[in-house]
């Protein structure tokens, strides 16, 4: 095992090394990478990590273009644009692939997976390669990887009170994304779902336009959610990974060595999300706390996720109809 990881690193260096000389002719790469997240949040540091690293690893010939906060586009916006090609790279989740792949939105449903290492062992392993080559070559566009968004918690005003059952969010106006799948989460959860660009949400939440929104809780942090809303429930009931992907024409266009640069850059910005969510996530709610939102420890998981299981199968059954049960089992297995 030594020897082999030996002969890795030698490879990787020897093609480094190489690059340097390949750039004398070959043409220098300029990639754009818009996200909507804002500042502050893993998935956006990523980015500049991703930056950092190709820049560095190919000594200048390729560089990255970055745009936050929905500086040149909304959220569909900037996924219609990376599968057209005027935008090279744009982060995906599996609700909005499943517009175009149906089965892929069991990947982001209710308590499919049981935390982060479930969800990196799947979507970082065997499985994730085989969906992302489908993805590329249906959609046109190619996931790189899976980063660790976080553990998605309700959060409610304070005037939808204390949810502890799928019963309590009767009627609440739950913001969810525009997507079927993401529509279909929200009724798992027993709230009315409520489509709303993420931009909107906060004056969503201050206005009364929603009455509740579901994120990880460093999302609610950065995106300060914790101003317009009274009430966080820590239900777990989705482990979410986002995929940062390129256009797949973008992708075929560079050689071997510029694509193993990415990869390699793609992979230090994964550990970078991860780890600096995994430790957010550690420490928020004392946040929280010390500003006035009250957390709600034990809601009753088991009801939500025998709720949602029911939900998908009843009143979105035109989402769960097209799941890949026999591979939903194996993920099952890789708990």
């Amino acid at each position: 095992m030594k020897f082999k990881k030996l002969e890795i690193i030698l490879i990787v260096s020897a093609l480094i090394l190489t690059f340097s000389c390949v750039n004398i002719f070959a043409a220098d790469i300029t990639l754009t990478f818009s996200s909507i997240s804002v500042p502050g949040d893993a998935h956006t540091e990523a980015m500049k990590v991703f930056k950092d690293e190709v820049e560095n690893l190919s000594a200048g010939h390729i560089s990255v273009d970055l745009y936050i906060a929905g500086a040149i586009y909304t959220q569909e916006g900037e996924l219609a644009a990376c599968r057209e090609g005027t935008l090279d790279m744009a982060y995906y989740g599996p609700n909005w692939l499943a517009e175009f792949i149906p089965h892929i939105s069991m990947f982001s449903a209710v308590y499919t997976f049981s935390g982060y290492e479930h969800m990196n062992k799947v979507m970082n392993g065997e499985i994730g390669k085989k969906i992302f080559e489908e993805v590329a070559q249906t959609i046109g566009v190619r996931p790189l990887g899976a980063f660790y968004l976080g553990t998605r918690q309700l959060n409610v005003v304070e005037k939808v009170g204390e949810v502890r059952t799928p019963e309590d969010m009767k009627g609440v106006k739950l913001r969810t994304p525009g997507s079927p799948a993401w529509i279909a989460l929200g009724k798992a959860l027993g709230g009315n779902p409520t489509p709303m660009s993420f931009g909107e949400v906060y004056m969503g939440l201050k206005t009364g336009a929603i009455e509740g929104q579901d994120n990880p809780l460093p999302t609610d942090k950065n995106a300060k959610f914790y101003e317009v809303t009274k009430y966080i429930i820590l239900t777990d009931h989705v482990v979410n990974a986002i995929f940062p992907t390129i256009n797949e024409k973008k992708w075929q266009s560079l050689s071997d060595i510029d694509k193993l640069v990415i990869k390699k850059a793609i992979e230090k910005a994964r550990k970078f999300c991860a780890e600096t969510n995994l430790k957010a996530e550690a420490e928020l709610l004392g946040f929280f706390k010390e500003k006035g939102l009250i957390i709600i420890e034990d809601p009753d998981k088991a009801a939500f996720a025998a709720y949602a299981k029911n939900s998908y199968v009843t009143e979105s059954k035109d989402i769960s109809k097209d799941w890949n049960m026999e591979l939903y089992e194996e993920i099952q297995a890789l708990k």
